[in-house]
């Protein structure tokens, strides 16, 4: 379980946000929304530790995410909106290298299902440098299968997709939830899916 208590970030003396709590469990989505500027990147960032809070803790599993990193990181999948593809390598050596890294066990035939689904399998052997916004975002959703991780901590994942893979990235929250995952998400968008908890940051500002 992943626990936010009493998360406040001050950023130039500025207080972006003050106090959120809520903690993710199995089969729960948190869905983080709120106008531009809000702090939904920010605590996105905080969860994954790449900013530390102005006030608060994170747990992960019932310690404090600090002395639990490595385990956290183990169980993690982090999408941020910005790719973390190689443009210069192509689609195949950037899977390999995100597979080899995570320790998947998904196989060569699985992959290529996953690709066929995103309609990328044709694109192979391309440098990712080659691929439309769109393209190169489904490229970096596919991590969330390929690196068989128990939490998902998403920003933006929807930004650049068409309906149909907008369905299909839906479809996959909605099975990893019912296979016991956990899912945070900043979105303007909001998807109709069970077990999803919307948190509006924007009743937690300071004015």
């Amino acid at each position: 379980m992943l626990l936010v208590n009493n998360l406040s970030f001050k950023r130039n003396n500025n207080i972006i946000f003050h106090n959120i709590s809520f903690s993710v469990g199995s089969k729960k989505i948190i869905h983080l929304t709120g106008k531009n500027g809000s702090g939904k990147t920010t605590l996105i960032k905080l969860l994954a530790q790449i900013l530390l809070p102005s006030q608060g803790d994170i747990f992960w599993n019932g310690k404090k995410i600090k002395k639990n990193i490595f385990d956290f990181y183990k169980n993690t999948s982090l999408i941020m909106d910005t790719h973390s593809a190689n443009l210069n390598l192509t689609i195949g050596e950037n899977i390999f290298f995100w597979k080899k890294l995570s320790s998947s066990s998904i196989n060569i035939k699985e992959t290529n299902a996953i690709l066929e689904l995103l309609l990328l399998k044709q694109y192979i052997n391309t440098p990712v440098g080659y691929l439309s916004r769109g393209e190169i975002k489904k490229l970096e959703l596919s991590r969330l299968i390929l690196e068989q991780k128990k939490l998902w901590v998403l920003d933006e994942p929807y930004s650049g997709l068409d309906e149909s893979t907008i369905k299909l990235v839906n479809e996959t929250f909605i099975n990893h939830i019912d296979n016991s995952g956990m899912i945070v998400l900043s979105s303007h968008y909001l998807p109709q899916i069970n077990n999803f908890e919307s948190i509006n940051l924007e009743n937690y500002a300071d004015y």
